[in-house]
């Protein structure tokens, strides 16, 4: 189920159609208020919402959303400044895609989102519920105060809690399965978008961010994630 928040009434329909030829359900709302209440009471798969709307506007709903559930966002919007995009990047959106768009590819970034998410929905059940098949399930990611479960989609870090979305987890286990070694942009981009969906450098920068920031919550000091500049970023477990 694919949730559409946009007061453009045209572009809801068109989304949808095209949508639906696709196999996907969905369900369509015209304003922010109206969508917070429904996806926190009936959660969707993923929500595709603009940034420009009235009562509530995305960046407004997006924070309300995130203060209690991590479905995945995708921002589809006409503003296109930089500071808007790592506005709503910084604040837990998946992706981000500027108006006027190709419906292909937010088709294209709407599948590989909704691939990250049904992975980690099936290693949880698994994890619940035993292997019938007899293949272990992953063993966790131990850095220094940091573990990563994959089974489970969990992060701590000195024993606290750290809630990451799914690109956001993806990027951090990029980083960390290898501690010290400096991954490009184009690596991170590799590990968390699949299927050569586009995403540009200020893409990566604006997940960094966001992963430093939900970091230093549990820990003021937190400087595991390194910046190389010109080259990329690291893990360092010490």
């Amino acid at each position: 189920m694919i949730a559409l928040v946009d007061d453009d009434r045209n572009i809801l329909t068109t989304v949808s159609i095209a949508l639906q030829a696709e196999g996907f359900a969905t369900r369509l709302y015209y304003d922010g208020a109206a969508a917070l209440k429904a996806l926190l009471e009936n959660p969707p798969d993923l929500a595709v919402c603009d940034i420009k709307m009235p009562r509530m506007d995305g960046l407004e709903l997006l924070r309300r959303l995130r203060e209690k559930s991590q479905i995945p966002v995708i921002f589809l919007t006409s503003k296109d400044s930089e500071g808007d995009e790592a506005m709503g990047l910084a604040m837990g959106a998946d992706d981000y895609i500027a108006k006027p768009f190709s419906q292909r590819l937010l088709i294209a970034r709407i599948r590989a989102i909704l691939r990250r998410s049904d992975v980690v929905r099936h290693d949880d059940a698994e994890a619940g519920e035993g292997r019938e098949d007899g293949v272990p399930l992953p063993d966790p990611i131990r850095r220094g105060r940091l573990v990563m479960d994959p089974a489970r989609h969990s992060v701590t870090w000195d024993g606290a809690s750290v809630s990451l979305t799914v690109t956001e987890f993806l990027i951090l286990e990029a980083l960390a399965v290898r501690p010290g070694v400096v991954k490009t942009r184009n690596q991170l981009m590799d590990a968390a978008y699949h299927d050569d969906v586009f995403v540009d450098d200020r893409t990566i920068d604006s997940h960094i961010k966001r992963l430093r920031r939900k970091f230093r919550v549990a820990d003021a000091e937190f400087s595991a994630i390194e910046t190389l500049y010109g080259a990329g970023y690291s893990f360092t477990d010490s």
